[in-house]
């Protein structure tokens, strides 16, 4: 499997199958440019490379994975597990994959790593092929991948947990294995944003439109790009945006750049975000390049302040125990995201409300810790991710202190724990009664001695 997407396979499995020891030396890898490449297990009629274990391995790695004890081995036993689910997919004629599906998965992957090379031209040039190029190449592993998935989520098709479970689980974890949580907060906020006046929007307007009548008369848009353009993520790469697929983006602004023709400069037109134009420099396929200058219509100091004392208000009834702070949230709050949650700002690593306080610098909370739980701030200036100002009070829920996992206060976490263990017995149950089923398995004299989980060598 190419190496650019292993990194989706590696998540999928790094929670499905456990660490495994491994009794031999790791594999050795050849000096750069001269790895060695031998078959090291079938699995039916699909075959492993060591290039795709020593490439997984790699991509672990690029993840810092902490426990690389018998990594070779891991990754060894995952590749023949995706290969299984791929055989019983290709034989389940309820599972399909549109060729609509692979272009859409495709592209949300070549997407993140031109991101992280900063441009297309940047990821063409490090891999040596154009992104057609590599479409081409990798659609069948891509379509393989999607299938391979399918396949995983029919086999957990219907899988819950009770909660008698959860208890079960944690009162069978050794004493000295419980794990131990970091202190952490939970941290609720009522966010209030400055209103634009209809002279601060058309300043704007006209900003963009003066801009953009410098780039019709010859100017550079990428260097105006790069010192107007309020677009964080594209400003620095001169407002271009490579490989755009319909869906990804504001339906306004799509709609004015799937209808330019290459080299077309679009009218000024408005998003939630504020005003834009866009330049189409190329369209190949469902695809565009493009590169726009975005302009954010700028409140007011007045604005601002009015967004202020409006919060403060609001602050002074809950502390007078007029409306408690959830209900405040639910009715002034501008933050669409933690209004109906009581306020409460969800941790989207973990999907939960905590947060261990090393985190708090990522969301400007780190002055909570010289706060109590109760305690409300006054409010502060505040910035949504699109760039919209305002102000915003937040109240320390909860803190909690290092402590050992218990169901009291970690439920969620414990929860998961479980079923994701639940989830494994089903997947390893379904690997080995495929394998008594006599699907043919081979596998390399050179790792007979690892300890796999399941029976892949005497099934």
């Amino acid at each position: 499997m190419n190496k650019i997407f292993q990194f989706s396979f590696s998540l999928l499995l790094l929670f499905t199958l456990p660490c495994i020891t491994n009794a031999q030396q790791e594999q050795p890898v050849a000096p750069t440019g001269q790895m060695i490449d031998r078959v090291v297990a079938i699995i039916g009629d699909k075959i492993i490379l060591q290039s795709d274990v020593n490439e997984r391995i790699q991509e672990y790695l690029n993840e810092k994975v902490q426990d690389t004890s018998g990594i070779s081995c891991k990754v060894l036993e995952d590749l023949m597990y995706e290969k299984l689910l791929l055989i019983e997919a290709e034989k389940d004629s309820t599972i399909t994959v549109s060729d609509e599906q692979v272009e859409q998965e495709f592209d949300k992957r070549i997407n993140y790593y031109i991101n992280e090379f900063g441009s297309k031209e940047a990821f063409e040039k490090w891999y040596g092929k154009t992104v057609d190029q590599y479409k081409e190449e990798l659609k069948p592993d891509v379509r393989d991948l999607l299938m391979a998935q399918q396949m995983r989520s029919k086999v957990l098709e219907g899988l819950s947990i009770s909660p008698e479970d959860v208890r079960k689980y944690y009162e069978n974890i050794p004493k000295d294995s419980i794990p131990g949580i970091n202190a952490q907060e939970e941290i609720a906020q009522i966010v209030k944003l400055a209103s634009l006046t209809p002279e601060e929007k058309q300043a704007a307007r006209e900003q963009c439109e003066e801009l953009r009548q410098k780039v019709l008369k010859g100017a550079d848009m990428a260097a105006l790009a790069v010192l107007y353009s309020g677009d964080p993520a594209s400003a620095k790469n001169g407002g271009r945006y490579a490989s755009v697929r319909k869906g990804e983006f504001a339906p306004e602004f799509e709609k004015v750049a799937f209808s330019l023709k290459d080299s077309e400069i679009s009218p000024v037109f408005e998003t939630q975000y504020g005003y834009h134009f866009i330049k189409l420099i190329h369209r190949h396929g469902e695809l565009v390049d493009i590169r726009h200058i975005l302009i954010i219509p700028q409140v007011s100091d007045l604005d601002m302040e009015k967004c202020r004392e409006r919060l403060d208000s609001i602050e002074k009834d809950i502390k007078k125990d007029s409306i408690s702070f959830s209900d405040a949230a639910a009715k002034y709050s501008d933050d669409k995201s933690s209004k109906y949650n009581g306020g409460l700002i969800t941790n989207p690593q973990t999907g939960l409300t905590k947060w261990d306080m090393n985190q708090l610098g990522e969301l400007d909370l780190s002055y909570t810790i010289n706060m109590s739980p109760g305690d409300i701030s006054d409010p502060e200036i505040y910035s949504t991710p699109d760039a919209k100002r305002g102000y915003r009070i937040v109240m320390l829920k909860d803190r909690s202190k290092p402590h050992k996992a218990n169901l009291k206060d970690d439920y969620q976490l414990i929860q998961g724990a479980a079923l994701g263990k639940k989830q494994q017995r089903i997947i390893n149950a379904w690997i080995n009664r495929k394998l008594k089923e006599g699907i043919y398995v081979h596998v390399d004299k050179g790792s007979l001695n690892c300890k796999f989980q399941n029976n892949w060598i005497n099934p």
